[in-house]
């Protein structure tokens, strides 16, 4: 479309002023990648109260009487016409924002920052001596802030749905346990089929010594090879994995390495290299603005799920990397066979880590989230109960119970940095990269037989084009349902799933 010279000039100030809000969400982030990965212990308070500054910066731009009063200006120049264009989609996408963020006071901003900063710093100490005594209070602090944020936001059938939407756009709480509990009807009796086999890998082979040093130097050179650009991004040490971006061409991946453990490093490369992919292909000049940013952490999710999961633990996958496995690791892979190798990378069986989790059993480790974080925001869960209630959704959806708090509710997180509404997001991650995969294939041939011969750049080109350069033109939804021509459902992600697995369990 084209506007008047007044609106341009308009619309130019009102990208200007998001675009150097930028700029403090980027230093932000560099404030966090660095309290994860470097800060010294005893410089955690003064970093909380760094961030919160920040934040009320950041909330007094975003809120900014003027920022409505240009939006006001500029909604009548456009038409239905328009609604797909990357100017329909700044005014669409930064209404929608400012409509909600004007809701929140900024005492509420502030006072849930410094809570999840410093509700951070002390997971990292509770979980490290497994007390979760040190995380309770502040767990209550931000649960608090977490019930004001969502009526404050307000919603129409439960405060979740105000949570939730914060990280889904438009998604609510009943149709994601609609779909959950679709997946998990069919999960079960699968798990419970490959328990009953009698068909298990070796998993010793997964629990040598992988020198630390290796791993990483094979871990970064596989993500270079599949597509991470590291002149755009590096790879940093830390309690749990993440990716963060700084700006268009500063890109930050995260894992842990673990000298006898093998796929913990590895697969957690995988998966925030494919977060950072699609970060690496949102569209540089829109940068900080609705049409070069991510639409939602379910599509974020569906990048990383896929390249770790459908890519990474895929047999021609490993056809194409397993010599140069070997080669790094030639005193504990050299004599090991691709099939057993690959038999134990898609072990099945219940298990009490959710990132370590194999990918059939990964979805009811969310659901046990699900409905424990519905059940806190409703107020019928307290953070006192919330360890044993765990162990009791544990024993009850994968028939096994913690040990202790670190492997139970002090594993994730999530919860100690106020991210409530967060874990469906990886479910429907998986749902939606299946579905994507699926149709890659179809427009492309056979992925696998480009893997063997490590060709991954026609997936990754496909995804730049229907993904990643669409910014947040399309709802996560309506986004698949245009690529796919289908609306979201467990179908593809059980298919991939049997196609695997029964062959391997002789199902």
């Amino acid at each position: 479309m084209t506007l008047s010279s007044t609106s341009s000039r308009t619309f130019d100030q009102l990208c200007n002023h998001f675009q150097e809000t930028t700029l403090l969400h980027s230093a932000n982030s560099l404030l966090e990648w660095d309290e994860r990965t470097k800060l010294p212990t005893s410089g955690g308070p003064y970093r909380a109260e760094q961030i919160t500054y920040l934040a009320g910066l950041i909330h007094q731009r975003e809120t900014d009487l003027q920022v409505g009063a240009w939006l006001e200006e500029l909604e009548g120049e456009f038409t239905d016409q328009d609604a797909s264009g990357d100017k329909w989609v700044v005014m669409r996408e930064l209404r929608r924002q400012y409509d909600k963020k004007t809701r929140l006071p900024q005492k509420l901003v502030e006072g849930l920052t410094r809570a999840s900063v410093l509700g951070q710093q002390a997971w990292v100490e509770a979980r490290k001596n497994d007390d979760f005594a040190i995380l309770q209070p502040l767990l209550d602090d931000i649960l608090k802030f977490k019930r004001e944020q969502a009526e404050c936001l307000g919603y129409e059938d439960v405060a979740y749905d105000a949570l939730l939407d914060e990280f889904e756009p438009g998604e609510k709480t009943a149709n994601v346990t609609r779909v959950l509990e679709n997946l998990r009807e069919e999960l079960v009796p699968l798990v419970a089929a490959i328990q009953d086999s009698g068909k298990t890998p070796s998993l010793e082979i997964l629990n040598r010594e992988y020198c630390v040093e290796e791993q990483r130097k094979f871990g970064e050179s596989v993500a270079a090879h599949i597509g991470f650009d590291f002149s755009r991004g590096r790879l940093d040490v830390t309690d749990h994995p993440f990716c963060s971006s700084m700006g268009p061409h500063d890109c930050r991946i995260t894992t842990r390495y673990d000298a006898h453990y093998y796929p913990t490093a590895f697969f957690g490369i995988l998966h925030e290299a494919g977060h950072g992919m699609y970060d690496q292909g949102l569209r540089a000049d829109w940068y900080g603005l609705p049409p070069g940013s991510y639409v939602s952490l379910g599509i974020h999710e569906s990048q990383s799920r896929m390249w770790e999961n459908l890519v990474g633990r895929s047999y021609a996958f490993w056809q194409h990397f397993f010599p140069a496995a070997q080669a790094a690791f030639p005193t504990v892979l050299q004599t090991i066979t691709l099939d057993d190798f690959y038999f134990a990378i898609n072990d099945v069986r219940p298990s009490l880590i959710r990132v370590e989790a194999d990918e059939a059993t990964y979805n009811l480790h969310i659901i046990v989230r699900f409905e424990l974080e519905q059940a806190l925001i409703a107020g019928n869960l307290s953070v006192a109960d919330l360890p044993d209630a765990w162990d009791d959704k544990y024993q009850q959806c994968l028939g096994i119970r913690p040990a202790n708090r670190a492997d139970g509710v002090l594993q994730d997180i999530h919860w100690s940095a106020a991210l409530i509404g967060y874990f469906p997001t990886y479910s429907l991650g998986n749902l939606y990269a299946s579905q994507l995969f699926d149709k890659a294939e179809e427009d492309l041939g056979n992925l696998n037989a480009q893997f063997l011969q490590g060709e991954f750049q026609p997936l990754l080109r496909w995804l730049r084009k229907n993904v990643h350069s669409t910014g947040q033109r399309y709802p996560a939804a309506d986004l698949v349902h245009r690529i796919t021509g289908t609306e979201i459902h467990h179908g593809p992600l059980m298919k991939h799933l049997r196609d695997k697995l029964e062959p391997l369990y002789g199902l």
